[in-house]
């Protein structure tokens, strides 16, 4: 009896917890376990400054990396992914806080989770790769700028008359207070910076936003500076995660869907890329549409435990795995560890001071820029890819990123049919006695009189539906064989043309050959009753083949 195998295409929907546990040792759990403490103590710093961008508590930005920090862990697609909050997201959270409240956020988070899961269980997450990189690079960029605006208020100490939601309005009020500035919320904004920057250089095992963190807590503390703290802004808890229902109804959920779709889109991408490049790290290959399953569930358990929306974290992932992390249960240690200092340690949490936040958040943004890569693309891309680039950071920095995204998209489309479009084309050929190594070369053919070979070079599809039409001008001919060998793909609009050609020749008692068609046309014209009206004969494997037919066909008509 013949064992059913499982298709190399085909992508196991298993954890990979489940996979490496079978050969877990001791020595990798230790290894695991120290590179799960590290982890959280960077997650720590990171985490409340993440939720405090995005509008929220600070112990929220714990609870995403305590409750979906975990799942991921548990039933991702990655040996070492690191989930929890992260700087793409706090543009989007912070403005659907303010415009839809906690409850719009909770139930758009578990939206974009549900997205996900269906995402993963369809498979989708190979298609993700033709999200064009211009375009995430382009967001990306606008996140970095949108997160650096939102936090020079809390650097140089401002006291804002309103509260501006978009950008431009931050910008706009930060020169109209900029007589509130604070030059003590300065200083220590800049010794934090200066920490930030210096202290990997030295010790890159402690991380440097802790010290940062202890060093100017302790300074505003004890010098009487000042300085607004987390406490001056913001109300400390420190009880766990506990279970949150919003009320939800139809209405509610038709106008937040589009900014679930956002979500779960950027939190698909963000966190596959965090996987390939942990995957480059370790040797390893991640399965992406159960890490897409695991993202969904994440972000449904974090909203429903008062988190925010959580991904891959591509800077806490390469921490784990450069610490000894190999395995998921890292990852499960490090949400154990945040869980811990959350209850027992959130108390100072208030100690903390805002331009520190800030200085934080200023360092994430330099590191999510990617500015080499937009340096790159304007070196070396196509002009097309740079206005998608451009027109996409442009947008999400002035409106939001889910016109950003859905523009991009639009226009990276556009711009790759028009491309598409230019080298689609149909050259005429005749008999011409000319030398050539190619054999197959139709110069080197002999065709016969009254027949006219056409050949088509790349996708027939409607963007370029109007290379064909001077195919309909040349009459005086017996026979016109289109030959097809570099077409790899047609849609409706390419056989329409193909039939509106043959209807004409008909016309005009014009016989057709096609020679070589493709697997894809071959489907798409047999489908449209093309191949039935041309006649199956008239359908050739190769141009030798359609020749020896014209002149069947030719002499046909001599004896007719």
């Amino acid at each position: 009896m013949e064992k059913s195998a499982v298709k190399p295409t085909e992508e196991k929907l298993k954890p990979k917890l489940f996979s490496v546990i079978k050969n877990y040792s001791l020595s990798q759990f230790a290894k695991d376990v120290v590179a799960g403490v590290i982890v959280a103590i960077i997650a720590l710093p990171l985490s409340i400054a993440l939720a405090l961008a995005s509008g929220v508590g600070p112990e929220q930005g714990l609870y995403t990396a305590i409750v979906a920090g975990f799942i991921v862990a548990f039933l991702g697609g990655s040996r070492v992914q690191i989930a929890g909050p992260t700087a793409a997201f706090a543009t989007i959270v912070a403005g659907i806080v303010a415009t839809e409240g906690m409850d719009g956020l909770v139930i758009s988070t578990i939206l974009a989770g549900i997205i996900l899961v269906i995402m993963g269980l369809c498979r989708f997450g190979v298609l993700l790769k033709y999200i064009p990189g211009t375009i995430t690079s382009g967001f990306t960029f606008g996140i970095a700028v949108t997160i650096l605006i939102g936090q020079i208020k809390d650097f140089l100490g401002l006291t804002f008359k309103n509260a501006p939601i978009e950008t431009v309005d931050k910008v706009k009020e930060i020169f109209l207070c900029i007589g509130s500035f604070n030059w003590q919320a300065l200083v220590i904004g800049l010794i934090s910076l200066a920490i930030l920057i210096l202290w990997p250089k030295k010790l890159e095992k402690i991380p440097a936003s802790l010290i940062a963190v202890i060093v100017c807590s302790l300074i505003v503390k004890f010098s009487g500076m000042h300085v607004n703290t987390i406490e001056t802004l913001y109300t400390i808890s420190s009880d766990p995660p506990h279970l949150t229902v919003p009320e939800v109804s139809f209405a509610r959920v038709k106008a937040l869907l589009p900014n679930a779709f956002t979500i779960a889109v950027l939190a698909a991408v963000e966190s596959l890329l965090s996987c390939v490049v942990a995957d480059g790290m370790i040797g390893s290959k991640h399965r992406s549409n159960m890490e897409l399953i695991a993202q969904g569930l994440a972000n449904v358990g974090s909203a429903l435990f008062g988190g925010i929306p959580a991904t891959g974290a591509i800077a806490r992932t390469a921490a784990n795995v450069k610490n000894g992390g190999r395995t998921p249960v890292a990852g499960m240690v490090h949400s154990v560890v945040v869980l811990l200092i959350l209850v027992l340690l959130m108390p100072y949490a208030k100690y903390i001071p805002m331009p520190t936040i800030a200085a934080i958040l200023f360092i994430v943004a330099y590191n999510m820029c990617g500015w080499r890569n937009i340096r790159n693309t304007i070196k070396t891309a196509p002009k097309s890819d740079i206005i998608v680039l451009f027109v996409t950071l442009i947008l999400t920095i002035v409106f939001d990123l889910v016109v950003a995204i859905g523009i991009g998209l639009v226009l990276a489309a556009l711009l790759f049919m028009k491309r598409m479009a230019d080298v689609t084309e149909a050259h005429a050929w005749v008999d011409i006695d000319d030398e050539e190594t190619d054999p197959d070369n139709i110069l080197l053919k002999k065709i016969p009189d009254g027949t006219r070979v056409y050949e088509i070079n790349g996708p027939m599809f409607f963007a370029a539906a109007d290379k064909y039409k001077y195919m309909l001008d040349d009459k005086n001919i017996d026979v016109l064989c289109i030959r097809m060998r570099n077409v790899p793909a047609v849609d409706a609009t390419g056989v329409e043309a193909l039939y509106r050609i043959v209807k004409r020749c008909e016309r005009h008692n014009v016989k057709v050959v096609f020679s070589h068609v493709n697997e894809q046309p071959m489907k798409a014209m047999e489908k449209a009753g093309l191949v039935k009206l041309v006649g199956k004969k008239n359908f050739c494997s190769h141009i030798d083949t359609a020749l020896l037919r014209a002149e069947e066909i030719e002499r046909e008509i001599r004896h007719a």
